[in-house]
C-alpha cells in the first residue's frame, strides 16, 4: 500500500509540473541573423538580458591552435569590464549599480554566457550596454594586459593554489588524445602571453558575430515593445562569417590505463575511474546524470552509504557526469579513510557498479531519482535567470529550444533497464582511466 501511495503521489507532482511549469517565449531573427529569444513573466519587475556565444575553451586562438588555449575564458573577463567606445575604463560597473542591475558572466569548454538583471524599468538601457560591448569593445593592449593579469589570479587561487584544483584538468588530459576537450578552460598562461593584439582582435571578430549568439530577454517585458528596442539596439551588429569546425574524432578507450597526478595542496590522496562518454544531446547522457544521482547524490545515495557511513572507508565519494556537446566525461572518485589503500577503495566502488550492471535498482530507489529530477526541474525555471540561461542554452547547444519545457520528460521516461544497460555498455574495466590522485612529494 505504502508503495501505490508514492508512485500516486509521484504522478500528481508529475502532473501538476507539468502544468504549471510551463515557460512561453517567442523568437525571431535579425537580418544580420541575429536570434533573439523573449519571455515575458509580469510577475516581479525584473528582467535579465543576456548573450551566448558558441565559443568555449575548446575554441583556441580561433582555429584549434593548441598554443593559444584559454581565449574563451579571457574574453568572458575582457566583455565583462564593459569598457567600450561610449562607457569609459572603470565605469560599467558603477552604472550598473546605479541602475540597481547586477550581472556575471561563465564559460565552459563549449561557450561563453554574459548576463545583467536588472528593475524592469531599465530593459532599454540594459539592453544598450550590452550592444555597446558587442558593437564597440574595447580591444587594445591595455585592456589585453590588464586581463591577462586578472586571468592569471583567477588561475593561482581557484587551481594552483587549491586542493584538488587540478582534477577537471586530469580528466580531460588522460580522457582526450586529439579532441579540443583535453584543452584547460582557462588555458595556458604561456599563450595568452605570446599571443598578440591582433589575434585577440581576431578572436572577437570570428566567433562574436550574429550567426554564433543568441540573444535572451526574460522577465517583465512587454514583447512587441522589447523586440522593437532589441531590432534598434542589436541590427548595427556585423553580420560575420559562418564558422566551420571540424575537430578530429576520438578513437574509443579499449583498455584499462592507469595514470598517476600530483598535487602540491592536497594530504590526502585519491582515487578515481574516468570514462568517456557521449554527447549530452543522446540520450544515453541523461541516463548518466541519473546513474550520478544514484550513486552519489546526497547521503543516502549508494556509494555514500556504503563507503562513507557504514563501512567508514571513505572521507569522500562521488560520482559525477560531466555533459559537454561532443564527449562527456563520467568519474567516480574516492578519499580513502585511515589505513584503507586506493586499491581496497576502487574495488567497493566497482562492486557498486557490477551491481548495477546485474541487478535493477529497486522500484523504491527509481521513484527517489524521479523525484529529484522533478525537483531539479522546478528550480531550474524558478528564476528570470534560470529561465533566460536555459532558454539561451538549449537554442544554441542543443537546437531545441522547447527543450526547456520538455526535458523534464527525457527523464521521466527513462527506465530501470536502461540504466542498467547503460551501465553495462559503457562503465567497463576496458574502458576507462585509473587514475591515483597524489599528493606531490616536497
Amino acid at each position: 500500500m505504502k508503495k501505490q501511495v508514492i508512485i500516486f503521489a509521484f504522478f500528481l507532482l508529475a502532473n501538476f509540473i507539468a502544468n504549471a511549469q510551463n515557460v512561453a517565449f517567442e523568437e525571431f531573427d535579425l537580418d544580420n541573423g541575429l536570434h533573439i529569444i523573449m519571455h515575458q513573466d509580469n510577475t516581479a519587475p525584473v528582467v535579465t538580458v543576456g548573450f551566448m556565444v558558441d565559443a568555449g575553451g575548446k575554441d583556441a586562438g580561433g582555429n584549434n591552435n593548441p598554443e593559444r588555449t584559454g581565449f574563451a575564458h579571457f574574453f568572458e573577463h575582457l566583455l565583462a569590464s564593459g569598457s567600450t567606445k561610449n562607457i569609459a575604463k572603470g565605469e560599467w560597473y558603477k552604472m550598473r549599480a546605479a541602475r540597481g542591475g547586477q550581472g556575471n558572466a561563465n564559460t565552459t569548454i563549449d561557450r561563453t554566457y554574459y548576463y545583467q538583471t536588472f528593475p524592469s524599468n531599465n530593459l532599454e538601457f540594459a539592453l544598450w550596454m550590452d550592444s555597446e560591448r558587442l558593437l564597440h569593445p574595447i580591444i587594445d593592449q591595455e585592456a589585453v594586459d590588464t586581463q591577462n593579469e586578472v586571468v592569471k589570479e583567477e588561475k593561482r587561487s581557484s587551481y594552483d593554489n587549491r586542493p584538488y584544483g587540478q582534477f577537471l584538468f586530469v580528466l580531460q588530459e588522460n580522457l582526450f588524445d586529439v579532441h579540443p576537450y583535453k584543452y584547460k578552460n582557462i588555458g595556458d598562461m604561456s599563450h595568452l602571453d605570446a599571443a598578440s593584439l591582433e589575434e585577440f582582435q581576431s578572436y572577437f571578430k570570428t566567433y562574436y558575430v550574429p550567426q554564433n549568439m543568441v540573444v535572451v530577454i526574460a522577465g517583465d517585458i512587454d514583447i512587441s515593445k522589447t523586440k522593437k528596442l532589441v531590432t534598434d539596439y542589436y541590427s548595427a551588429i556585423p553580420k560575420g562569417e559562418k564558422i566551420t569546425r571540424n575537430f578530429p574524432k576520438e578513437a574509443p578507450i579499449s583498455e584499462s590505463k592507469k595514470v598517476t597526478a600530483y598535487d602540491p595542496n592536497i594530504q590526502i590522496l585519491g582515487t578515481v575511474v574516468a570514462y568517456r562518454t557521449p554527447g549530452f544531446k543522446e540520450r544515453d547522457a541523461y541516463i548518466f546524470d541519473m546513474i550520478s544521482a544514484y550513486l552519489s547524490d546526497g547521503k543516502t545515495s549508494k556509494l555514500y552509504k556504503k563507503l562513507v557511513d557504514d563501512k567508514k572507508m571513505a572521507l569522500q565519494v562521488g560520482a559525477i557526469n560531466i555533459a559537454q556537446k561532443d564527449y562527456s566525461m563520467y568519474a567516480v572518485f574516492g578519499l580513502p579513510l585511515g589505513e584503507v589503500t586506493l586499491n581496497n577503495l576502487l574495488l567497493e566502488i566497482d562492486e557498486e557498479i557490477i551491481k548495477m550492471q546485474n541487478e535493477l535498482i529497486s522500484e523504491n530507489d527509481y521513484q527517489k531519482l524521479q523525484n529529484k529530477f522533478e525537483n531539479r526541474f522546478v528550480n531550474s525555471n524558478a528564476s528570470v535567470e534560470g529561465i533566460a540561461n536555459s532558454l539561451a542554452k538549449y537554442y544554441l547547444l542543443y537546437d531545441d529550444v522547447n527543450l526547456i519545457n520538455n526535458e523534464i520528460n527525457i527523464y521521466r521516461s527513462i527506465t530501470r533497464e536502461e540504466i542498467q544497460a547503460t551501465v553495462k555498455k559503457y562503465l567497463n574495466p576496458n574502458q576507462r582511466v585509473v587514475i591515483e590522485y597524489l599528493p606531490e612529494s616536497k
